[in-house]
């Protein structure tokens, strides 16, 4: 198994979380994303992997892409511990939580929407700033609204990680990286706490990442 990855990556960062909770070991294949112009445009990558993105798993020759897509298929694969619950309210509800940050929150605000907005647009710095800023507030404080629902737990559903979990800690870390005021969002610092305090979550963040700086 190898997981194409890059170690800053929101994207990449779920996958790693993932395969730990799985006891899953993937070799990492760096796919650097500054250097080179980008080594996600490479024709070795490109055939890979079309949409120039990270992460990409190769499981026994195949070729899976898109987090969420990567994520569902080691669930389905590798079933225990479940990322997704048991019965189909549930699996909505954790679903939905973690579309809101997969969907909704991150695609605005990644590489190559923030080079798009520097190079073909000229954005400057402060304004990419409060964009950035609009796009993490404005999802964090829907789903800080769709915690406070009696079946959130020490983490997003219940008491075990799921696909929200996998996704909302990524988020977070872009939320800190931009300096971004988290305290009107107690009940996502909280779940983020505890995720970290497991070694999956731990072990996956992107300093620890054989291709970090």
């Amino acid at each position: 198994m190898k997981l194409y990855t890059y170690w800053r990556s929101s994207a990449a960062y779920r996958a790693r979380i993932a395969l730990n909770l799985k006891g899953l070991k993937a070799e990492q294949v760096p796919v650097h994303l500054i250097n080179d112009g980008g080594q996600q445009h490479s024709a070795d990558y490109t055939a890979i992997n079309p949409q120039e993105l990270v992460p990409a798993l190769e499981d026994e020759g195949r070729i899976i892409t898109q987090s969420m897509a990567l994520i569902e298929y080691l669930d389905e694969t590798r079933p225990e511990p479940r990322l997704l619950p048991a019965t189909p309210y549930e699996r909505a509800r954790v679903r939905a939580m973690a579309q809101a940050v997969a969907c909704d929150i991150h695609p605005l605000n990644n590489l190559r929407v923030m080079q798009y907005l520097e190079f073909q647009l000229g954005i400057d710095l402060e304004r990419r700033k409060r964009w950035t800023l609009h796009w993490i507030m404005q999802g964090f404080e829907a789903l800080e609204k769709l915690l406070q629902d009696a079946a959130t737990g020490a983490f997003c559903h219940g008491d075990t990680p799921t696909l929200a979990d996998v996704c909302l800690v990524p988020q977070v870390y872009n939320a800190n990286r931009f300096d971004i005021d988290l305290e009107p969002f107690p009940t996502i610092v909280r779940i983020n706490d505890t995720c970290l305090e497991l070694d999956a979550f731990a072990d996956a963040a992107p300093e620890k990442q054989p291709d970090a700086p």
